[in-house]
């Protein structure tokens, strides 16, 4: 929902550093590689309850998944990158709730699990969105840098980020906040699936 507003204002601030590392041989696919990193070792800080720390690498590899694409439109993108940005960013969204369970057994265990569920939902109705989009050539004028269709809703990728940090914040109150998102991600799947179902119902042109 507000990943629109953000992406303008994100790319134009990381242009600046994001040059400065194309300039310096700093490839798109090793910020991607290497933020990833970051997100596994955050979660598992997570697992050991240090919330904050966990927090600030979370935060530096959502930087970094900003930077890979910002890097790779200095030269040229690839299907490649477009493939192990998305592929890694589902993997992090996957840990960070099973680190909090992992954390809290008995309080977090049952919430996290709604939580990945929802998941499943928005994850699987974005991708099979974007897979049909490709097929019949269809691009999401809102989001045209996008190595795939990116597909909106209530929880896109700013909102998620902001439901986590509640959650560091927080932690006591993680199942609450989990409960709550897992309810707006089951909606965002319900619309994502009506869209779906809109768009691929008429012929191909």
């Amino acid at each position: 929902m507000l990943d629109r507003y953000v992406v303008g204002f994100q790319n134009k601030t990381l242009q600046p550093l994001a040059s400065r590392m194309a300039a310096a041989g700093i490839g798109a696919d090793q910020i991607t590689v290497a933020g990833f990193c970051i997100g596994v070792v955050s979660c598992g800080l997570i697992a050991r309850e240090y919330y904050v720390a966990g927090l600030a690498l979370f935060l530096l590899n959502r930087l970094c998944d900003g930077l890979d694409g910002a890097v790779a439109r200095q030269s040229r993108p690839t299907d490649r990158g477009a493939f192990l940005d998305i592929a890694s960013d589902f993997m992090i969204y996957g840990l960070f709730p099973l680190g909090f369970a992992l954390a809290r057994p008995g309080a977090n265990a049952l919430a996290a699990s709604c939580l990945l569920a929802s998941f499943m939902g928005t994850g699987s109705s974005f991708l099979a969105f974007a897979v049909i989009a490709a097929k019949r050539g269809i691009v999401a004028s809102e989001f045209p840098r996008k190595g795939i269709y990116y597909l909106g809703g209530l929880t896109e990728g700013t909102e998620t980020i902001l439901a986590f940090t509640l959650m560091c914040v927080w932690p006591d109150w993680f199942a609450a906040i989990a409960v709550t998102f897992a309810g707006l991600a089951l909606v965002t799947t319900v619309m994502r699936w009506a869209w779906g179902w809109r768009a691929f119902s008429e012929a191909v042109s």
